[in-house]
């Protein structure tokens, strides 16, 4: 069966965003979890997608220009994911959202669709969010690995990753390697 790894950039609080709606400390939307070569599917909820569609379009359209997040020009990083992004298949959780840009997107609408998706040959299978379907999709036991990266600061208000969770859920810490800018990385297989 195929992994569904969720990978999140967090505050050392949990906000996976502050206050204007923008997690603004990180630098690069790359993949920074080593998630490449393993994977070979995103999925994503339909509240997160669109936003997501719109920023991967712009790094691919238009390289060399800032994008809206950061404010600055893609990173090489960036650039190989807007590239990976484009030829990799796109699950959107939605029950409202029906069309995308991406050729290569298609929509589920529940989350035993998400368990045969699982279940279809392939690589693991990337998470990318938002916060809503994450928690969700671990309330509901299908996340079977979890990686953090933690950046070291106090966001104060914004949205918190978790704060959706209405199960309690042990994690078994299986990695933590410090990252430049005091930055620690943590994986966590869920039980």
């Amino acid at each position: 069966m195929r992994r569904l790894i969720a990978g999140m950039k967090i505050s050392i609080d949990g906000r996976m965003e502050g206050p204007e709606g923008a997690a603004d400390w990180v630098a690069a939307w790359s993949d920074d979890y080593g998630l490449i070569p393993e994977i070979d599917a995103c999925l994503l909820g339909g509240g997160m997608y669109p936003g997501y569609e719109n920023y991967w379009t712009a790094v691919q359209a238009e390289p060399e220009t800032p994008v809206w997040i950061t404010g600055n020009p893609p990173t090489p990083a960036e650039l190989e994911w807007a590239r990976f992004a484009a030829r990799t298949p796109h699950y959107v959780l939605s029950g409202s959202l029906s069309s995308a840009q991406w050729p290569n997107t298609s929509f589920i609408r529940t989350l035993d669709d998400v368990s045969a998706l699982k279940q279809r040959p392939g690589k693991d299978i990337y998470l990318v969010g938002g916060a809503r379907l994450t928690s969700s999709l671990l309330d509901a036991g299908l996340v079977d690995e979890l990686r953090l990266i933690v950046y070291p600061l106090i966001a104060g208000p914004g949205k918190i990753l978790f704060a959706e969770a209405g199960v309690r859920r042990q994690l078994n810490l299986t990695e933590v390697r410090q990252i430049s800018d005091g930055r620690v990385s943590l994986t966590y297989r869920c039980t």
